[in-house]
């Protein structure tokens, strides 16, 4: 095969897989957002048939052969093209070390887990989900098997959601996390925070809703581009930058719940919709990892979203939409907001205690993976290991082990990258504050200079690149976590 053959036939073949990365976009959304239980289970065999079509486009000799002709002449590549050869070769020749049957046989367990998982929580029933888990488990490790080469266990999971990443990088990340923000964190800690009457109190749902569409506006979603419905777990999804969709989860009695699920929400959002156009058609659009994709969100949330600067415009409006409000001072609020505790949900917690969430799954994943950790024995060393971290005891497995829907997914080594996308927003924060006064630029009434500094030098590049070329070239320095505990550490002693 010539080149010109092997583009051709590259670009043909580009086309179906985009096209089936839409169909399985589409299913994937409704499974989460609209179908009930009983539908999921009989569409799961439908899922079992597109991953075998998935499977085989990848797998496809003609394509391989395309992809190697296409990566021995790369010269006459253009960058985008060139990224995307190299990522795919990796691909194919992982894809082809996993059996097609196996594969086919766990998006049939993955689509049936959910809905197990949504009940299991719901009714804090582990055993419920445990058969489920420990099959889902027990594919981590054929994968592990299969995939075994430059990179073994636990790092090959790993690699999967933040390339360049393995346990190493990991560890010693956590390392200064563990000698600096621990013990900070600790000390912080020591007395649990009074809470307001007015946070607890009851807030309409509907008028929650509300004011999450006021938000959505002013961080300048295009919502003729995208939509926001409920699920279990607040998430984003999308196919390009013409599509993109995100959840929220609404409580009655938890009014900032919601607010900072949408803001962290549309922090992913806007990354999709500020992609380069171009990637569209390509198989390089999208962030280019999901600790890159956290530290747009987690930036929103917490560097914005938390900032006294950014309610001083908004919480007039927070008091308009609810009036039990109107004797609570914008001090209080962001106060409240900012407040440090120890608790239960990782979701729910404060930025400053998040890390050790990430820290302790870190760990499980570790021992259940290589070590020697049983799927019936997680509920018991989960709440093992939170007392260890936070010197309390989860009073039931819906506020422990069941909380997160990522092991329902398979997700094995998508954790940590949570913890690095929160530290690179930090470094990102510090280096935007030299271009512009990031506060003062709030006055506006929204994030638009906010949004173009990251759509230049972050979001127009998708996946066309690694993650850690995209932050040398925003900052033009590698990822170092002292930014983070500088910036968690002068926020909380403050």
């Amino acid at each position: 095969m010539d080149f010109n053959k092997a583009l051709d036939f590259y670009k043909q073949q580009r086309r179906k897989i985009i096209a089936q990365n839409y169909v399985g976009f589409v299913s994937s959304w409704d499974m989460e957002t609209e179908a009930k239980e009983n539908s999921i289970l009989a569409e799961s065999e439908q899922m079992a048939v597109l991953s075998e079509l998935s499977y085989t486009l990848t797998t496809d000799p003609n394509f391989e052969q395309a992809v190697n002709v296409l990566w021995q002449n790369k010269d006459k590549l253009d960058e985008v093209l060139c990224h995307e050869v190299e990522v795919l070769q990796k691909d194919i020749q992982e894809t082809k070390k996993i059996p097609m049957e196996e594969m086919s046989a766990y998006s049939v367990l993955s689509s049936q887990a959910y809905p197990i998982y949504v009940r299991a929580k719901t009714e804090g029933n582990f055993e419920l989900f445990r058969p489920y888990l420990e099959k889902i488990v027990e594919f981590a490790k054929k994968q592990v098997v299969w995939l075994d080469g430059e990179l073994h266990g636990y790092d090959i999971l790993l690699d999967k959601y933040e390339p360049h990443y393995t346990q190493t990088q990991y560890d010693k990340f956590f390392d200064v996390l563990k000698q600096r923000l621990v013990p900070f964190v600790k000390q912080v800690t020591q007395q649990k925070p009074i809470v307001p009457a007015w946070a607890t109190a009851s807030y309409d749902v509907a008028k929650q809703k509300e004011f999450c569409e006021y938000l959505r506006d002013v961080l300048c979603f295009d919502k003729s581009r995208g939509i926001m419905k409920e699920s279990e777990h607040p998430f984003t999804t999308s196919f390009g930058t013409e599509d993109v969709r995100i959840t929220n989860h609404y409580y009655e009695n938890n009014l900032v719940s919601s607010i900072f699920s949408v803001i962290h929400e549309t922090g992913h959002a806007l990354y999709e919709q500020q992609c380069d156009k171009a990637l569209n058609s390509t198989l390089s659009g999208g962030g280019a990892s999901l600790g890159m994709h956290e530290s747009q969100s987690r930036f929103y949330e917490n560097m914005i979203g938390r900032s006294k600067a950014f309610w001083a415009v908004h919480y007039g409006k927070l008091q308009q939409t609810f009036p039990t409000l109107q004797s609570v001072s914008l001090d209080e609020f962001v106060d409240y907001i900012n407040l440090a505790e120890r608790s239960f949900v990782r979701t729910e917690a404060d930025e400053l205690t998040y890390s050790l969430h990430i820290m302790l799954r870190y760990e499980l994943e570790k021992e259940l993976i290589e070590g020697d950790l049983k799927v019936c024995d997680l509920p018991k060393r989960w709440n093992e290991k939170f007392f260890d971290f936070f010197g309390m005891t989860p009073p039931n497995d819906q506020l422990g082990v069941l909380q997160d829907v990522h092991w329902a997914n398979g997700s094995f080594g998508y954790f940590p990258t949570y913890a690095l996308g929160s530290a690179i927003s930090a470094q990102l924060y510090h280096h935007m504050q030299k271009d512009f006064d990031v506060e003062q630029s709030l006055q506006s009434g929204n994030t638009k200079a906010i949004n173009e500094w990251l759509k230049e030098h972050v979001h127009k590049f998708g996946s066309s690149k690694y993650p850690d070329e995209i932050l040398q070239y925003a900052i033009g320095e590698d990822f170092d976590p002292t930014y983070y505990v500088d910036y968690l550490i002068n926020k909380y002693t403050k």
